[in-house]
């Protein structure tokens, strides 16, 4: 039987049916006496939408550290943002790599902001150029205010009791070089460091024994001058450049018109592309066939893009849906990837035939988008050219005066350009450290894996842009770099609106997506034999650069998160889950200050629309 108090409980709970089975009867039981132990709560003294401060810490002023930082301020009330860049400059990869005929390896007006328009002097910018749209951006945003140049974060760990991320940060005076280290303590973490940040040295005998000029192509500085400049003394050297990766491939055409004698030695093979969006690019702009394959803009193109705008939109959109349409050539066996190999296949042997055997050592048996594809415009030209050789011999040692290869023969060297790429290992250059002490670097042994690339669970509070797996196989990884970090914009709301101490991802979201790189990538040609960065290096092994699946799909999957997927701690003393509705009304009506009609504004109404019914009619 239920007890008088009971009975009145669950009345007040809504039920009014006194006739109650045996197991019913313990329900309701249960019921009552939860509402008699929560009972009523001391409501929170704020607004609903009276914002605690948040502190937010993003490591890196590269392109996707400088997103960060207009979103967040834009998009976050009461955040207190810092952005820690160990450089002298912002630009990431674009600061630190100034090697000869840097540029960008798609057409750059696919490789812009959405929300941030450029007019390019070509179709493939320099280098200069990339970096100065990104200072620009930063200098037309005030971004100085967030970022600390000169700021290497050595260390960072998660204290479970507070829910915040003890940084250890490592300070370098710009007059003095004198280091300092000092902790900043933040409520959220957002690693921004990309995986091409880090170049390598190869792992030659005697490389450092060269008495020439060494060079690798991440770490050439010409100082306070231009590489053409600093190229004008180069007319009697013999330069030797070690790698046929996308950094070789640019800077053998730049430096082979400036050299005596370029030796190209190259292990590997490679597919050379047909410049993207190429046949698209030369037809908006009504170029003549012989024009087609200069890839400058010219004067009267240029004033055009800036006086008219519709042109200029409309070169926009087809570019970017031209890029967005070679997804299937990424599957194995598909049309599109079929119809790739042959006209890369018709393309070099094209541009080879005055040396047709290095077309041979050079195409690969492995499908195209393989590893890295990259257009080289101007590449295969200069391995014809009269003063470059093409190497293939494996390189035994590095001497003091030059390369000895395995067949015993020694090329006598003036200067030696590595072009051998980036550590691709995932293993961070610091610690992060979790919870129970765990270190990211450990838990992504023997690979890493994460949540949508973005979350590792342990690892609370933290939403990494450009992590494990979050390349794009064919696309703009711009595109993939903003909507990485409105998803963590996204999650700071959430943290901040609802007083949230922890945000962590479930382990098992995380294996299901695990799982769903495991069936995904077999089914691609990057699970094919071949060395890539995709592959840490390797010839064979798990995919960990590459998103599954197209940029527009990656896109669509990370713009709405799936809260679901997570699990939640409350910051506050009471544990209601509602306790952040304060008490009960908005800031703006607390202080009558304000907006008190913000419903109406642009952003909340969506004016639906009205069917035409003619149309209708005709079932149009």
């Amino acid at each position: 039987m239920l007890q008088p108090r009971i009975k009145q409980v669950i009345a007040r709970l809504g039920y009014n049916n006194t006739i109650l089975h045996n197991n019913e009867i313990m329900s309701a039981n249960k019921l009552a006496e939860d509402a008699t132990t929560r009972g009523p709560f001391a409501l929170g003294d704020f607004a609903i939408d009276e914002y605690r401060p948040i502190r937010v810490a993003v490591i890196g002023a590269g392109i996707s550290g400088i997103v960060a930082g207009v979103r967040f301020p834009q998009k976050v009330p009461n955040v207190q943002l810092t952005i820690y860049e160990k450089d002298d400059g912002v630009g990431g990869t674009w600061y630190r790599n100034r090697y000869p005929g840097l540029a960008c390896d798609i057409p750059a007006h696919c490789y812009q902001l959405t929300f941030e328009e450029k007019d390019w002097s070509a179709l493939y910018a320099p280098g200069t150029e990339i970096r100065e749209y990104l200072q620009g951006i930063v200098d037309k945003y005030e971004l100085m205010r967030f970022i600390k140049l000169r700021h290497e974060v050595v260390g960072a760990q998660y204290a479970e009791d507070t829910g915040k991320w003890h940084l250890r940060v490592r300070r370098t005076d710009a007059e003095t070089g004198a280091t300092s280290e000092f902790e900043n303590v933040v409520d959220v973490l957002i690693p921004a460091i990309g995986v091409l940040s880090r170049w390598d040295w190869p792992d030659i005998e005697g490389l450092h024994d060269f008495k020439g000029e060494l060079h690798h192509t991440a770490g050439f500085d010409p100082q306070e001058k231009s590489w053409q400049e600093v190229a004008e003394d180069w007319k009697d050297k013999k330069v030797a450049v070690i790698g046929v990766g996308s950094s070789a491939i640019q800077l053998v055409p730049a430096i082979q018109p400036k050299v005596q004698r370029l030796y190209n030695y190259v292990r590997g093979k490679t597919w050379l592309a047909v410049p993207f969006a190429s046949d698209t690019f030369a037809t908006l702009l009504g170029r003549a066939p012989e024009d087609a394959e200069d890839y400058h803009f010219s004067a009267e193109e240029i004033e055009r893009f800036k006086t008219d705008e519709a042109f200029y939109r409309r070169f926009r959109a087809v570019m970017e849906n031209d890029m967005n349409s070679m997804h299937a050539a990424t599957l194995r066996g598909s049309d599109l990837q079929k119809e790739a190999t042959e006209l890369f296949k018709a393309n070099m042997r094209r541009k080879l035939a005055k040396k047709p055997w290095i077309a041979d050592c050079l195409m690969p048996t492995f499908p195209v988008a393989c590893r890295r594809l990259t257009p080289g415009p101007g590449y295969l030209e200069a391995l014809v050219e009269d003063n470059v050789e093409f190497i293939t011999s494996p390189i035994k040692r590095i001497t003091e005066r030059g390369i000895e290869t395995i067949d015993g023969q020694h090329t006598e060297l003036d200067m030696i350009f590595c072009a051998t790429g980036y550590d691709t290992s995932f293993q961070l250059p610091f610690e992060i450290v979790g919870r129970d002490g765990m270190r990211l670097n450990d838990r992504w042994q023997p690979h890493p894996t994460t949540y949508l690339t973005m979350c590792v669970d342990g690892f609370p509070n933290m939403f990494m842009v450009l992590g494990p797996n979050s390349g794009i196989g064919s696309g703009s990884m711009l595109i993939m770099i903003e909507y990485e970090v409105m998803y963590a914009v996204q999650a700071v709301l959430k943290m901040q609106r609802e007083r949230l101490k922890s945000i962590e991802v479930q382990r098992e979201a995380l294996l299901d997506f695990d799982d769903y790189l495991e069936s995904y990538f077999p089914k691609t040609v990057y699970s094919e034999k071949c060395r890539s960065w995709y592959k840490m290096g390797a010839e064979d092994g798990r995919v960990v650069g590459l998103w599954p699946g197209s940029a527009l799909a990656a896109a669509k999957a990370i713009m709405h998160p799936r809260w679901e997927d997570f699990k939640y701690e409350l910051i506050d003393p009471s544990k209601n889950r509602f306790f952040w509705f304060g008490d009960g009304q908005t800031y703006n009506e607390k202080t009558m200050s304000g907006d008190r009609a913000w419903y109406l504004g642009e952003e909340y109404v969506d004016v639906p629309p009205v069917p035409d019914k003619q149309s209708r009619l005709m079932g149009l």
